[in-house]
């Protein structure tokens, strides 16, 4: 099925101009120009983000998009995944936010604008693990982006977390994926994404 609606979800302390996300933009823009991007800048609250995600996709047709998620954007995919039954494309996925983000609660900084600031509430940890996707099979196909040399999440975790997905392995590199433009290419091909 060719997708005609892709969404983009960025990771925690992260945006809409993080660097995956403006190449994907910029990807989309030159060679899909009929296809519909959308890449929100996502609210701290867990619930808030999945929020303002699923009211922006309500009238999306289901049957022709995808998402695509990095990090904690990649947990997030699943979800929206398995609310839209629509393929997904994670990026280096968070597997279980709620254990790892619980240090984070206080005052944060944004990665691309470090003048930024946000606060990460406790009550966030309870919405992350309402959102937890991982009891579910996925509701259609999935494609897991997996680096060994992620410095953030365990690779063996993310491996284990997506069993039934297309996985690519990658030796080395890092959390954020810094060659994620060598693989820009074989997303587009496993989401058929419109010309």
């Amino acid at each position: 099925m060719t997708t005609t609606h892709l969404l983009y979800l960025h990771g925690f302390r992260s945006s809409p101009a993080s660097a995956k996300a403006r190449q994907m933009a910029a990807h989309v823009a030159k060679n899909h120009p009929e296809l519909t991007f959308w890449c929100p800048q996502l609210p701290p609250s867990p619930r808030a983000a999945m929020h303002e995600v699923a009211r922006g996709i309500v009238h999306w047709p289901h049957d022709t998009m995808a998402v695509i998620g990095s990090s904690l954007g990649g947990f997030y995919a699943s979800w929206v995944a398995r609310l839209a039954a629509c393929p997904s494309v994670m990026i280096n996925p968070a597997v279980d936010p709620a254990r790892d983000l619980a240090r984070y609660i206080g005052e944060q900084t944004t990665w691309q604008n470090p003048a930024e600031r946000f606060y990460f509430l406790p009550e966030y940890i309870d919405e992350l693990a309402a959102l937890d996707m991982r009891c579910n099979p996925p509701a259609a196909a999935e494609l897991v982006i997996i680096a060994k040399g992620d410095e953030v999440l365990d690779w063996r975790e993310m491996v284990g977390r997506y069993p039934m997905a297309r996985q690519i392995i990658q030796e080395g590199g890092d959390h954020a994926l810094g060659n994620f433009s060598d693989y820009i290419p074989r997303i587009a091909e496993f989401l058929q994404l419109v010309a």
